[in-house]
């Protein structure tokens, strides 16, 4: 009696095993793969890797943001350089250990988007408003160079020096400032508040004669609005003090003080060298822009430029620049 055989059994066997021996080496191959990509760093680690963001650092575990930045999600944060903390006044690890923390954290949350945003996603307009976790939105332009070969991206006046730093829960923009939140409110109360956060601005001479002239609630108004906001200083730079201003009528300090306000929220990464700039007084100002910084200048100014010596400072409904000298209109 002939004994039972198949003949395709030895076949199937030899591809079973030739199937499995398929498999064990795809798969470590892919293993091998999965081990030679390289992991992404955390926001975090970039952060406390290499030199250049050492008191933002600093300023993220004062303010208990370390272990936010090292969590999973998708985050894009706008990193101040040290030199940017540096301008700002905080030189050194203990002049950010001196700071307040829950300003110190308003303050670094108003450079945190909650969503990835990499550099080619941001639109070519200028301040797109984008909300931050401070829930306060920052504006960021994305505008051509002057030599046209490539876009230059700001927020809120801040340069992005360094972009697109991918890491595993989003992505660092490098900036050239630190950010301030718009904490006082609309453009009046910001010019009041400046004071508390720069000793060395002074304004009483301007809000003097914001209130004999009644503009104040002008300022308050929904904008946006830009104002170039004299010191002290920059008062008494073309002759005007307390009496001047006392004995001066309503109509010509409001003739003034208009000259120095534009109807629109004008960072000065937006101004352009030459640039003439229309005013709510219904006048112009000229403005200059080099590698040293803003100017601007008055029809009155006898060519004499005003530095803009505090640029920038976010308010609700608009944005305020700090001026050394009083633009006048005629």
């Amino acid at each position: 009696m002939l004994a039972n055989h198949n003949p395709f059994a030895g076949r199937k066997s030899s591809l079973l095993i030739a199937l499995l021996v398929w498999l064990t080496v795809s798969f470590s191959a892919c293993n091998e793969a999965d081990k030679n990509t390289p992991t992404l760093p955390t926001i975090g680690e970039i952060v406390n890797t290499g030199s250049r963001f050492t008191l933002l650092k600093e300023a993220l575990l004062r303010a208990g943001l370390d272990g936010v930045m090292a969590q999973p999600g998708t985050y894009t944060v706008f990193a101040p350089t040290d030199d940017a903390f540096k301008a700002f006044g905080y030189v050194d690890a203990a002049a950010i250990k001196a700071a307040p923390v829950e300003l110190l954290k308003t303050v670094l949350q108003y450079h945190v988007l909650g969503a990835r945003v990499p550099a080619s996603d941001i639109p070519t307009a200028i301040n797109t408003a984008q909300p931050t976790l401070s829930g306060l939105p920052v504006y960021i332009s994305k505008v051509a160079s002057g030599t046209g070969t490539s876009a230059v991206v700001s927020v809120n006046g801040a340069r992005v020096v360094q972009a697109d730093g991918q890491a595993s829960n989003g992505v660092v923009h490098a900036i050239d400032r630190v950010l301030l939140p718009p904490v006082f409110g609309n453009v009046a109360a910001t010019v009041q508040g400046i004071p508390t956060l720069l000793p060395t601005a002074s304004f009483k001479l301007l809000l003097a004669a914001v209130t004999k002239t009644g503009i104040g609630g002008a300022l308050a108004g929904p904008g946006p609005l830009t104002v170039f906001a004299p010191t002290d200083a920059a008062f008494k730079a073309v002759g005007i003090d307390s009496t001047v201003i006392a004995n001066t009528s309503a109509t010509v300090l409001t003739g003034i003080l208009t000259y120095h306000v534009l109807n629109s929220r004008t960072y000065t990464p937006l101004v352009t060298n030459g640039a003439s700039l229309s005013t709510l007084q219904g006048g112009t100002i000229t403005a200059g822009a080099s590698t040293t910084g803003i100017t601007v200048t008055g029809k009155g100014n006898a060519g004499v430029a005003s530095n803009i010596t505090g640029p920038d400072i976010t308010a609700t409904n608009g944005v305020v620049h700090i001026i050394d000298r009083v633009l006048l209109p005629q």
